[in-house]
C-alpha cells in the first residue's frame, strides 16, 4: 500500500502542471462562453441544454485524461493495431446503422447517447503511426515510409469521407504529414505530396469541383468564395460569424452582451459548437481572442517539449501527432470563422461544445501527459 501511494505521488509530481493549467483554462473558457451561447436573455433566465451537457462531457473527458496519464503510453503503442482495427469497424458501422443528423451519418446511438467514432479514429491513427513510424522497421527517408503512412491514413480517411465529413477527414492529412516529417521522411516526398494536395484543392475550387464533391460540399466552397451569393441561406453563418468577430472591436462588448450571439443572429445550433470563437471575439474583442490563441500556442509548445524529451521515438511521435491534431483543429476552426477558410464544421479543441470531441481531445491530452511523466526513460 505504501509503495502504491509513493507511485501515485511520483506520478502526480511528474505531470506537466503548466499544461494542466493551460488545458483547465481552455476548459473553463469553453464552459463560460457555451453558457453565453446558450443564454436566452434576462427576461427568461433560461440557459440552453448545451451548458449542462458540456459540464458532464468535460468531467468525463477529465477522468479519461487522468486514467490515460496514469497508464504507461507504451501499453497503447503495443495495442495500436487493435485500436486502429476497432476504429475502422466503428466507422464502418456508422455507414450501416449510424444515426442521421443534419444530413450526415456520423453518429452511433449507444443507449441513447450519440457517439461520433471519427473523433476516436483520429487518436487511434496517431497511436498506430507512432508505433509504425517509431518502431525502427522502416527506413525513415525512403518513399516506403511515406507510402505506409499514407496507406494507414487512407482507411479512416475514406470511411469518414463517406459519412460525409470532409472537415474531420481533412484533418488527418496534415497530422499524418507532421508525423512523417518528425519521423525523418525525406522532404522532397512531403513537398511533392503538398503540391499534389494543392492541385487537388485548386481542382475542387474550379468548375470541375462539381463532379468531385457532393452538392453541399461544392456549395460550401462557392459560399466561401462569395458569402453574399446566398446571404439568407448557405452564406448566413459565414456572414454572421464575420460580423460577430469584427463587431467585438478591441475590448469586446462584454460577457452576455454580444448582440450577434444573444439575439440569435449567429444561430444557437452552431454558436456553442463550431462557432464558439466568434462568440468569444464579440464579447471579449481582439484582446480576448488573442489571449485565447496565445493559450493554445503555449499548450502546443508544451506538447512539442514533451515530444522533444520523450524517452523513445514512439513516445515522441505520439506527442507530435496529438500536437498536430490540436494545431490543425485550431487553425481550421479559427480560419473558417473569420472567413479565411471554407466552413468545414470543425470544433475548437477544449472550448467547443461536443461530447465525443471533448472526450477524444482530453484523451489525447492524457496520452501526452503519459509520455511526459515517463520522459528521458524515467519510469513512473
Amino acid at each position: 500500500m505504501k509503495k502504491r501511494a509513493q507511485t501515485v505521488w511520483r506520478l502526480l509530481g511528474a505531470q506537466d502542471w503548466l499544461a494542466v493549467l493551460l488545458a483547465a483554462g481552455l476548459l473553463g473558457t469553453g464552459l463560460t462562453f457555451i453558457y453565453s451561447a446558450s443564454w436566452r436573455g434576462e427576461e427568461t433566465g433560461i440557459v440552453g441544454a448545451w451548458f449542462g451537457r458540456q459540464i458532464w462531457w468535460a468531467a468525463l473527458g477529465s477522468v479519461v485524461a487522468t486514467a490515460l496519464a496514469a497508464v504507461d503510453y507504451r501499453f497503447w503503442i503495443r495495442t495500436a493495431w487493435w485500436l486502429y482495427g476497432a476504429a475502422l469497424v466503428l466507422l464502418a458501422l456508422v455507414l450501416v446503422v449510424g444515426t442521421k443528423v443534419y444530413g450526415a451519418y456520423r453518429w452511433l446511438n449507444v443507449f441513447g447517447v450519440l457517439v461520433q467514432p471519427s473523433e476516436f479514429a483520429k487518436v487511434a491513427l496517431v497511436v498506430l503511426l507512432a508505433r509504425v513510424l517509431g518502431g525502427g522497421a522502416l527506413a525513415p527517408r525512403s518513399f516506403g515510409t511515406v507510402a505506409v503512412g499514407l496507406l494507414l491514413m487512407a482507411g479512416p480517411f475514406g470511411l469518414i469521407l463517406l459519412e460525409p465529413d470532409l472537415g474531420t477527414a481533412a484533418v488527418l492529412v496534415p497530422t499524418t504529414a507532421i508525423m512523417l516529417f518528425a519521423a525523418g521522411a525525406a522532404l522532397r516526398y512531403l513537398v511533392g505530396l503538398a503540391a499534389l494536395g494543392a492541385g487537388g484543392v485548386g481542382l475542387a475550387l474550379s468548375p470541375l469541383g462539381r463532379f468531385m464533391l457532393s452538392d453541399y460540399q461544392h456549395e460550401r466552397i462557392l459560399t466561401f468564395l462569395d458569402p453574399g451569393r446566398d446571404p439568407l441561406g448557405s452564406g448566413w453563418n459565414a456572414l454572421q460569424s464575420a460580423i460577430a468577430v469584427g463587431s467585438g472591436g478591441f475590448w469586446g462588448k462584454g460577457f452576455l452582451n454580444g448582440t450577434q450571439n444573444v439575439l440569435g443572429f449567429l444561430p444557437r445550433t452552431v454558436s456553442p459548437t463550431d462557432f464558439i470563437f466568434p462568440v468569444i471575439a464579440e464579447e471579449k474583442g481582439f484582446i480576448g481572442a488573442s489571449a485565447l490563441l496565445l493559450v493554445f500556442a503555449l499548450l502546443l509548445t508544451r506538447y512539442v517539449r514533451t515530444a522533444w524529451t520523450a524517452g523513445d521515438p514512439a513516445g515522441s511521435l505520439l506527442a507530435t501527432g496529438i500536437a498536430g491534431l490540436l494545431f490543425s483543429h485550431v487553425f481550421v476552426n479559427v480560419g473558417m470563422t473569420i472567413g479565411l477558410l471554407p466552413i468545414t464544421g470543425l470544433p475548437l479543441p477544449f472550448v467547443s461544445s461536443g461530447g465525443s470531441f471533448m472526450v477524444s481531445t482530453l484523451a489525447g491530452f492524457g496520452l501526452v501527459q503519459s509520455v511526459h511523466v515517463r520522459r528521458m526513460r524515467r519510469e513512473v
